[in-house]
């Protein structure tokens, strides 16, 4: 298989980067495009890329925020055949508290209902495609989570902590094992891959790409996270969006080369 990154933070090989994440992902027969940043920008690197959306089979989306899910609408545009595929739980109701106020940061009002013929919404563990598979994630104590990050969910009675129930990891089976995308990890990468080996019992995780949310984490939480990933046997992990430089400097430091620094452009082969 073969992953392009189309969006990171981070730009390189002339391609600017942005605050998200955008994969095109191709294997066997099929192509795969995993969210779409904040803007039409990872439209504008696929063509750099000389990869044509028109030709993905599928769509994802990781979760329901902005900086993954508003560049969707660019990606209709250009592509008339591919069916988006997210959590049923998602919403347009994501909220970040910011100095106790509530900044809106979900999917652009309106997306969910203009588009809703070009969608299918997952309601858990669904395989897409031979060897390709939808993930959802259940972590203990993710509304903690939620709370930690100031992360809410408007509801009909109120202000809840994001469960991140909308979250779900993109699998797929290869030769040397499985690879896991999941673009920001709210559950925890080290949480996410030990789900994902007890639906798959016995087989090895060759890799884990995408975001780990440590841009806002402390060094001494890194490390231990750190270890904790290195606990699950995972073999590579490619990561940067919400990992953050600090974050992925410590991460390198304590696991070495099997870390790898996402940023537009990039192609992994796997």
């Amino acid at each position: 298989m073969r992953a392009s990154v189309l969006v990171d933070n981070i730009g390189n090989k002339g391609l600017p980067g942005e605050w998200g994440l955008s994969f095109y992902i191709e294997y066997k027969e099929k192509k795969i495009l995993l969210d779409a940043g904040q803007t039409g920008l990872f439209a504008e690197n696929a063509k750099k890329l000389s990869l044509d959306l028109a030709d993905v089979d599928y769509a994802v989306l990781s979760h329901a925020h902005y900086d993954h899910a508003d560049g969707m609408p660019v990606f209709f545009e250009q592509n008339s055949k591919a069916k988006l595929y997210l959590k049923e739980s998602c919403g347009e109701n994501c909220y970040d508290r910011k100095e106790g106020h509530m900044k809106y940061i979900g999917i652009k009002s309106g997306f969910l209902e203009k588009f809703k013929d070009r969608i299918i919404r997952v309601p858990g563990d669904l395989k897409i495609s031979g060897g390709v598979w939808l993930i959802s994630h259940s972590a203990e104590n993710m509304k903690k989570a939620g709370e930690r990050e100031h992360m809410y969910l408007k509801e009909e009675n109120g202000w809840a902590p994001d469960c991140f129930a909308h979250e779900q990891s993109l699998v797929f089976e290869t030769e040397s094992g499985l690879v896991i995308f999941n673009s920001c990890s709210h559950g925890g990468a080290d949480n996410i891959i030990n789900e994902v080996s007890a639906v798959f019992p016995g087989r090895q995780i060759c890799a884990m790409a995408g975001g780990f949310h440590l841009y806002n984490k402390s060094e001494e939480y890194v490390r231990s996270f750190a270890e904790k990933v290195r606990a699950t046997g995972v073999e590579k992990i490619y990561t940067g969006h919400c990992t953050g430089e600090e974050g992925y400097r410590i991460l390198h430091d304590v696991l070495g080369d099997r870390t790898h620094q996402l940023e537009a452009g990039l192609e992994i082969v796997l």
